[in-house]
């Protein structure tokens, strides 16, 4: 019979550490579960694209950017100084200036990114053989350029204005903010049907120019809605340029109920078109470029 003592037991050696491959990844220190590669890939690419057109459209022209400014303030002074010697007085507050530039500066907004917009797949089209491009990326970085560029030449014509003709007036800022934003989403559903369809058929574009060219007279930039025969009213009501006007002046005129304004429907119209505009481009984008 042997003893056994506690020092002649065999020793047991502690346990080895797993090694790293039998380690969960997402419990990995050095994975982040939540970092989404394509998402800074598109915003890469947006700001890309955004630089490529700042630097092509206002960097090879003398002035630049004070072009963008100018444009728009010619042409309220030029509508200021005409109707001024037709009639005496505006048809809100005492400032042809100020009633022109508010029903002039949201239609130009609107004018600009929808037309620039149309015109995304043609204007990026040698970037988008690229897989990094898409037609989302060429999109949005020509809808938040004018965007940007609409709303600072807004504020700085606006701005002006009041300090020149009537430094004391009463501002409803958020109708004022509400109307831009509300016109940026407007063009850009029409600016991105209208790059399908024009992507699609050619003389589409021609086509629109023409059908919108009324557009100028018929959005309440020289008049107010109020003031129009019903059968008129009847039917301005259903352009949605109407209403963004109506409640661009509600920001400046405190007086000025605009009971006609349906946001509701300004609302609706534009999410509608773009929705369309969306569903098409997705399934026509390929046909458009390889055209």
């Amino acid at each position: 019979m042997t003893n056994s003592s506690p020092s002649a037991r065999p020793a047991v050696s502690p346990a080895a550490p797993p090694p790293a491959a039998a380690i969960p990844q997402a419990l990995s220190p050095s994975v982040n579960p939540h970092r989404n590669p394509r998402r800074l890939a598109t915003l890469r690419t947006i700001a890309a694209l955004v630089l490529r057109e700042m630097s092509t459209r206002y960097g090879r022209t003398p002035g630049g950017y004070i072009w963008s400014i100018l444009e728009p303030l010619a042409a309220i002074l030029f509508l200021s100084v005409g109707f001024s010697l037709v009639i005496r007085t505006p048809s809100l507050g005492t400032s042809f200036l100020l009633f022109y530039a508010t029903g002039y500066l949201p239609f130009n907004i609107y004018l600009a990114v929808s037309n620039t917009t149309a015109r995304a797949l043609k204007y990026s089209r040698p970037l988008m053989r690229y897989p990094a491009v898409t037609w989302v990326d060429a999109i949005f970085a020509r809808f938040i350029l004018n965007s940007l560029t609409g709303a600072l030449t807004t504020i700085v014509l606006i701005t002006g204005i009041l300090l020149v003709v009537d430094g004391r007036a009463v501002l409803d800022l958020p109708n004022a903010v509400y109307a831009c934003l509300l016109t940026m989403l407007l063009a850009l559903g029409v600016g991105t049907l209208n790059c399908v369809l024009s992507g699609l058929y050619p003389l589409w574009e021609i086509v629109w120019s023409v059908l919108t060219r009324p557009l100028f007279l018929a959005s309440c930039i020289f008049f107010l809605y109020d003031t129009m025969p019903p059968l008129a009213q009847d039917i301005l009501w259903y352009n949605p340029l109407v209403h963004i006007i109506g409640l661009m002046r509600t920001g400046f005129y405190p007086t000025y109920s605009a009971s006609y304004v349906d946001l509701t429907y300004v609302f609706a119209v534009s999410l509608t078109i773009l929705a369309m505009g969306l569903i098409l481009m997705r399934r026509y984008h390929r046909v458009i470029l390889n055209r």
